[in-house]
């Protein structure tokens, strides 16, 4: 993908999230705080459109920071259309890239996992999330791979709601990259 093409890219992906996810009113989020806005991402992560941008920016983005995962994968139900869009686009391009998806709670019952998809110990993997806030959701998923055994190489988040979320995870020692913040939404 090219500079220009990938900004072309960008530009649409924000324009889609401001059409699709942006809500306002008063919400309450996961962290308690009160919001005057809510970015529903799924909206836009789940669309088709949204799918095709997603992964093809997602993988540049991992291209661009010197990650080679062998999966990216994040908490459900966030981060899996974002995990599944980027690795069908590493597919697309010849690429071998997988996706995994953590449980919120280890499963009861089955196979008894927490991790689900294509995460195996010893994998280098990449944590995806759909919007940070505090960083909470992310650094639990960081810390299910890592319990399972992976490696993780740094985190990819769709939407960064510059709320001190991605300060946290980079204090934790990871890396964090984003396609795109709420001041490039204009909220």
């Amino acid at each position: 993908m090219t500079a220009t093409t990938s900004a072309q890219a960008r530009t649409r992906l924000i324009d889609m999230l401001r059409e699709r996810s942006v809500i306002r009113g008063d919400f309450v989020l996961a962290s308690g705080k009160r919001s005057s806005y809510y970015i529903d991402a799924r909206r836009t992560t789940m669309s088709g459109p949204g799918q095709a941008l997603i992964g093809t920016l997602g993988l540049a983005v991992l291209r661009t920071c010197g990650w080679r995962p062998r999966a990216v994968g994040g908490l459900t139900l966030g981060a899996d259309p974002v995990a599944y869009a980027i690795a069908h686009a590493a597919s697309l391009a010849g690429d071998s890239l997988d996706a995994f998806t953590v449980r919120k709670e280890t499963k009861t019952h089955g196979t008894g996992r927490r991790i689900e998809g294509c995460f195996d110990p010893g994998d280098a993997v990449v944590v995806i999330e759909d919007v940070i806030t505090t960083g909470r959701s992310t650094l639990d998923a960081i810390g299910a791979a890592r319990s399972g055994g992976g490696q993780v190489l740094g985190v990819l988040a769709v939407v960064d709601r510059e709320e001190g979320g991605r300060r946290e995870i980079e204090a934790a020692g990871f890396p964090v990259a984003v396609l795109v913040t709420v001041s490039d939404l204009g909220v």
